[in-house]
């Protein structure tokens, strides 16, 4: 198998990985809840590929791909830890996989709506060419099917994500009235929304891509994979999401001081801190001279001229060599045992506060430090970390009001897909489903759509 697969795979996992990170943040930013831990956004390439557990390039490749789709679940549905990565038997089962070719074709239904494929097709054919020119190689055809098969699961997961909150909210706006009550109630969200759309987001798209016309937009996007109708509709499934997610979590939730002390409490180790330290420092190196004579005398008159002066910060910009020196030689807040110098430690944690040392020698050069403020080891006061406290607690409990969001999203809107185990709760794509969402997207798309009875 050619070497060059190899970095194909890299490439194409990059791409995924990229894609989903960014789609994780915007959702985080756009429902206004935080993002996941840093875990599940950090992905180490080099430790896959040198896995011992990894043979050959096939399963290097396979498994990079997969990894990023878990780092998707991981990010935006909560419901896996990056740690639950596909195995080889899921690589396997995905080899007798037949993608569609037709966009029209129905890879999910959501609800009563239907997901096509070619809402996300583009966007693979486009990462994936992009890759392979820059391959510059052979690539093998099932290595590139099997890439475009995870691409498809984890975009095809980021569509459903949003049309369950789209769903969600136009439930909760209409209950269970009948069909032609929540036609109109979807007509008229779905107008809103595509007024917010041209009003800020194509706006922003425009100016973004330095067009001047509609058109002109379009045919950007259709370079990048995706067009000005599939980023209308994203931003419109995005918006309702927005708004059912606004009905349902505080993203200012109360916290009390009760709560605040009993996480003060129960978390101690969180707020015990060494022996720390503030000084001003004086500072010439050796190799900055030709003898430690030299030297002496320079520190010497540092020394002696902020003294008399009264200005040692002033002196320390003018003439000290350390990397403070610019900030006036000031070390804000250090911990005992963290300096480089085992002789600058223990003289800053020994010598007494506001008064200047004498000339201190270590392996660097010659020191002169006064002591601002030092404080021994022990519990940070909760006044100090009760603003910090309070922001933790408030971010759990968004956390907390989401999950429990998301969980009634998944028990109030059916879902049924193509990968049906990438999404909890949802079940395989029937035929006679496909074929009647098909019908119903036709149906849709002519002139006078007909009407339910």
């Amino acid at each position: 198998m050619p070497a060059s697969f190899v970095l194909v795979a890299f490439a194409v996992a990059a791409e995924a990985v990229a894609v989903l990170k960014a789609w994780s943040i915007r959702f985080a930013e756009t429902f206004d809840l935080p993002p996941c831990g840093n875990h599940c956004h950090e992905f180490d390439m080099h430790r896959w590929s040198s896995s011992p557990a990894v043979p050959g390039h096939r399963r290097v490749a396979a498994t990079l791909l997969t990894a990023s789709f878990a780092v998707f679940l991981g990010s935006a549905l909560g419901e896996r830890t990056c740690a639950e990565q596909p195995g080889a038997l899921d690589i396997e089962a995905l080899q007798s996989v037949s993608l569609p070719d037709d966009p029209a074709a129905v890879i999910a239904v959501v609800g009563q709506s239907p997901i096509l494929m070619g809402e996300i097709k583009p966007k693979i054919d486009t990462r994936i060419e992009k890759v392979l020119e820059k391959a510059g190689d052979y690539v093998p055809e099932d290595q590139v099917r099997l890439a475009r098969i995870q691409m498809t699961r984890a975009l095809l997961a980021q569509a459903i994500q949003r049309r369950m909150m789209r769903e969600s909210y136009l439930i909760d706006q209409v209950g269970t009235q009948d069909a032609d009550k929540r036609r109109e109630a979807d007509e008229t969200l779905q107008a809103k929304a595509r007024q917010m759309f041209f009003e800020t987001e194509m706006a922003e798209l425009m100016e973004q891509y330095d067009v001047q016309t509609a058109s002109e937009l379009d045919e950007k996007l259709r370079e990048k994979g995706t067009s000005l109708p599939i980023r209308q509709r994203e931003f419109v499934d995005a918006m309702l999401g927005h708004l059912f997610i606004r009905g349902k979590v505080n993203k200012d939730p109360a916290v009390s001081l009760a709560e605040i002390l009993r996480y003060y409490q129960t978390h101690q180790e969180e707020f015990h801190h060494k022996a720390r330290a503030r000084w001003e420092q004086l500072t010439v190196r050796f190799d900055r001279f030709a003898t430690r004579k030299e030297a002496y005398d320079a520190i010497w008159a540092m020394g002696r001229e902020a003294f008399f002066g009264g200005n040692m910060q002033a002196v320390a910009k003018e003439k000290s060599q350390e990397p403070f020196a610019s900030s006036g030689g000031l070390h804000d807040w250090t911990n005992q045992g963290s300096l480089a110098s085992r002789v600058l430690d223990e003289q800053i944690f020994s010598l007494p506060t506001d008064a200047m040392s004498q000339i201190i020698e270590d392996e660097v050069g010659y020191h002169i430090v006064r002591v601002l403020e030092r404080e021994p080891a022990g519990m940070t006061p909760l006044s100090e970390v009760q603003d910090d406290i309070r922001a933790i607690i408030r971010d759990r409990k968004i956390a907390e009001a989401q999950a429990e969001a998301m969980k009634s999203v998944r028990q109030s809107v059916p879902v049924w897909s193509l990968f049906h185990n990438d999404v909890p709760g949802a079940r395989p794509l029937p035929d006679a489903m496909i074929a009647a969402a098909e019908s119903s997207t036709a149906d849709a798309s002519s002139p006078n759509p007909p009407r339910s009875r």
